[in-house]
């Protein structure tokens, strides 16, 4: 085992292969990048308290605090003790499985074709470009996924979540109070069908679909309103519990959503440039307004 003790800003360079990542920071910044190289590369540009360990064993590559534990994550905001504060850039074979821990630090994770995985208390998540499952946990940052291709788990308090250009089959995400807004936009249309499960207690949700799009759906809210762009989804309900439902296009797809008292928007997305459409457009809220 390969173990240094990093008390200001430095580079390093370990020298045997990595197939597995682990990170665990409180405060500052975690940026974690795939890449076509053989090895991996650590960078610490800020580092305030005390030591960042950074530890090689075996394959394992671990960046962080010794008295931190990848178990406790989600407990870590209750340590008033801990001032600290650490930046740390972090380039890796992309292949390898990734797991971030933060706590009051941003994350982004860029290009990883392994598994991911991000637990966090506070401070935003950005995830781009992944192919890997991914599961990302949070208490009330942010998590927004750009580009994922691999199965996505989303689990928030009350932190919003956003899903753009969501490309892969599977898509799971639960909200206590954080909204909603999923963009999704299937890479192959003869790929295996979609399967999109939303849930969120009192979030707004707003799922834009794909043209064409191929799915039952069925989206409920019980207090909540709801709004529908396709002419082939039924709208009920005028009191109380409001649904859309469906099928668009063979329904091959399963989309479901469910919310309590936040509202619902099925809205469409815009053609293709090959259709004659717009290639993108701004990410939409609940409401039906863009963001």
């Amino acid at each position: 085992m390969t173990e240094w003790s990093v008390t200001e800003p430095t580079k390093l360079a370990p020298a045997d292969p990595v197939t597995r990542l682990r990170v665990r920071i409180v405060n500052g910044a975690v940026n974690v990048v795939g890449t076509d190289e053989g090895s991996a590369r650590v960078e610490v540009s800020e580092v305030e308290g005390p030591p960042l360990l950074v530890s090689q064993d075996g394959s394992t590559l671990t960046v962080g605090y010794e008295d931190l534990q990848w178990k406790s994550a989600l407990k870590w905001l209750d340590r008033k003790e801990f001032r600290r504060r650490a930046v740390v850039s972090v380039a890796v074979p992309a292949g390898v499985d990734v797991e971030l821990a933060v706590v009051g630090a941003e994350a982004v994770v860029t290009g990883i074709t392994g598994r991911t995985e991000v637990r966090g208390v506070s401070g935003d998540t950005t995830l781009l470009r992944l192919s890997g499952p991914v599961r990302a946990e949070s208490v009330s940052g942010s998590l927004e996924a750009q580009s994922v291709t691999g199965a996505l788990r989303i689990n928030s308090v009350t932190g919003d979540v956003t899903v753009i250009e969501g490309a892969g089959a599977s898509v799971r995400a639960e909200t206590v109070s954080g909204d909603m807004a999923i963009d999704l936009d299937p890479a192959e249309l003869d790929g295996p069908p979609a399967d999109i499960r939303l849930s969120s207690l009192s979030g707004e949700v707003a799922i834009r679909l794909p043209h064409p799009a191929d799915a039952r759906v069925e989206a409920n809210t019980t207090t909540g309103s709801v709004s529908n762009a396709f002419e082939d989804l039924r709208v009920a309900g005028q009191w109380g519990t409001k649904s859309v439902t469906g099928t668009l296009g063979s329904g091959r797809g399963t989309l479901k959503a469910t919310t309590v008292s936040g509202s619902i928007a099925l809205l469409r997305r815009p053609e293709s440039e090959e259709d004659g459409g717009a290639t993108s457009s701004p990410t939409p809220s609940a409401t039906g307004k863009v963001l």
